[in-house]
């Protein structure tokens, strides 16, 4: 398998969210997560800038005639 844009984009996308799924577990636990808001923006922005990685470097199919 190659490692293109796409790939890393649904990776990094993947990674994200479970990371941010840990620390939401980890709040709602009770336990303190220094830097929680930090972490939670940054996973956030990685996703979204993945998703476009993802969007934007999936080839376009011709419209039907």
């Amino acid at each position: 398998m190659e490692w293109d844009f796409t790939s890393v984009g649904l990776v990094l996308i993947g990674s994200s969210i479970t990371v941010a799924g840990i620390i939401i577990a980890a709040l709602l636990m009770g336990i303190m997560v220094n830097g929680a808001p930090f972490l939670l923006i940054t996973t956030t922005v990685i996703i979204v800038m993945s998703a476009i990685l993802v969007i934007f470097s999936t080839p376009r199919s011709q419209p039907p005639i």
